[in-house]
């Protein structure tokens, strides 16, 4: 049976994935600004052989017709929020083995500055660090917020492409990996082992050498989540690991080989790339019980959130069209990923999911065996590598599937019983190395003294 990778998806921030739960008497999301709260997420996830959180981000928030509703403040659904690097380097040396994802955009950080911030974190971590690629789905608001010009969807990727080509060039074509010697009756450095990089690119410029030296992995963990036709195109040239965005086993299964053809077309091995598809549950003894807890989060939420909420995520006000209007009329220049993923459906339908689940699949509720059995059929018949656990309430949503399913899936051979390997890109992937493949895009601008630059 394939051995599967589990990762943590979170935000810092009192609220997740578009719902406002904050209210759940259980959650303690509220404290996202406390480190005990961080510290007891993170040392709980290493403890249970995760191999990773995942801290997503955005800059953005919510507006109707450029306001941004009162109901988002109220309930704190959008802002405010803290900086998941920052997070990441407190938990570093929180933890010992757990890997730390974060997001960063292409569309607003800059490479030169973004590239010494990774390599800082692998550093410190020993090679833990992942980096979740995203162009800014809520980029409307925030290229307000910093002053730059919008950027159309499948431009923001071609933006991404030349991000992509020069932070390679900063973290694999400046320093070999041994090119510090730190030896205090010679040299810091070798000479002939730093090398100086060019790149004028349609977006982007940088010359010169990298502020930071070659880390542990070099490239972090390279994660996307892009489900349009140029995002998955994207996904299949850089993705190490790919999240999917939920469905049918069917509709996994046709995004499965879709990015795997991808891979293949940029010249990469399509196992290569691990697929990892996000979900949420809730577990109980029974049935009925898990039931029941789904009806409290539920009824901890205010409907009025679900218009502010879609808009942060895509610019439309759904409050706006009539209900019976089909999704697939509509259109934005943000994440295309929350209109594909309802297919036909109608605007109506959509509110009311979304008050429910907000940008997560309708969550798997039950026993935990009803749990196990749900997650490793849509292993077998997707070709899934993992999953990303979306927990609904803070810590307990975590806890109840560390408590219960885990031990299960453990009994049933679909996860390791002991962690394996210390680089994230080592124990995540199965690579040798804790570098780069040959067969990735970024390992050709690997250089070294013998052949120059």
């Amino acid at each position: 049976m394939k051995k599967l990778r589990f990762g943590l998806f979170e935000n810092a921030q009192a609220n997740d994935s578009g719902t406002a739960t904050w209210r759940h008497p259980e959650n303690q999301r509220d404290h996202y600004d406390d480190l005990d709260y961080w510290r007891n997420i993170a040392t709980t996830c290493e403890d249970a052989g995760f191999d990773f959180v995942f801290l997503a981000d955005a800059w953005g928030w919510s507006e109707v017709n450029g306001v941004r509703p009162a109901i988002s403040s109220e309930e704190g659904l959008d802002l405010p929020r803290l900086d998941p690097a920052i997070v990441a380097a407190a938990l570093v040396a929180e933890t010992t083995r757990l890997g730390l994802v974060i997001t960063g955009s292409t569309l607003l950080e800059q490479p030169y500055s973004f590239a010494r911030r990774m390599s800082t974190l692998d550093q410190l971590s020993g090679g833990r660090i992942g980096w979740n690629v995203v162009t800014t789905g809520t980029a409307d608001t925030a290229v307000e917020a910093f002053g730059v010009p919008m950027v159309p969807h499948d431009e923001r990727y071609n933006m991404a492409d030349d991000f992509m080509e020069v932070v390679y060039k900063l973290w694999e074509g400046t320093w070999e990996p041994d090119a510090l010697e730190r030896d205090k009756n010679g040299r810091f450095a070798d000479p002939a082992k730093v090398h100086r990089i060019e790149h004028d690119g349609p977006y982007f410029r940088s010359r010169g050498y990298s502020n930071s030296s070659y880390s542990p992995q070099g490239t972090p963990v390279l994660f996307q989540a892009g489900s349009s036709d140029r995002g998955r195109q994207f996904g299949g040239k850089h993705g190490e690991c790919i999240f999917l965005g939920g469905g049918s086993v069917d509709k996994l299964a046709e995004q499965v080989t879709s990015i795997r053809a991808e891979a293949a077309a940029a010249g990469r091995a399509p196992e290569s790339i691990k697929l990892m598809v996000a979900f949420s549950c809730v577990v109980a003894p029974t049935r009925e019980e898990a039931q029941r807890k789904y009806q409290q989060v539920l009824d901890a939420q205010s409907p009025e959130v679900a218009v502010a909420s879609y808009a942060m995520f895509t610019g439309l006000d759904l409050s706006s069209y009539d209900p019976t209007t089909p999704m697939s009329d509509l259109h934005t220049e943000l994440s295309q990923t929350q209109i594909s993923r309802f297919g036909d459906r109608t605007v109506g339908d959509v509110l009311a999911e979304w008050h429910a689940n907000g940008v997560r699949s309708k969550p798997v509720i039950g026993t935990a065996e009803d749990v196990a059995d749900a997650l490793i059929a849509i292993t077998d018949g997707a070709d899934l590598d993992g999953f990303l656990l979306t927990p609904i309430i803070q810590p307990g949503s975590t806890i109840d599937f560390i408590e219960q399913v885990l031990p299960i899936l453990r009994e049933r051979g679909a996860i390791d019983s002991e962690p394996k390997a210390a680089s994230l890109r080592e124990r995540l992937l199965g690579a040798e190395a804790p570098t780069l493949g040959a067969d990735h895009p970024g390992a050709t601008y690997r250089v070294n003294s013998e052949q120059g630059r």
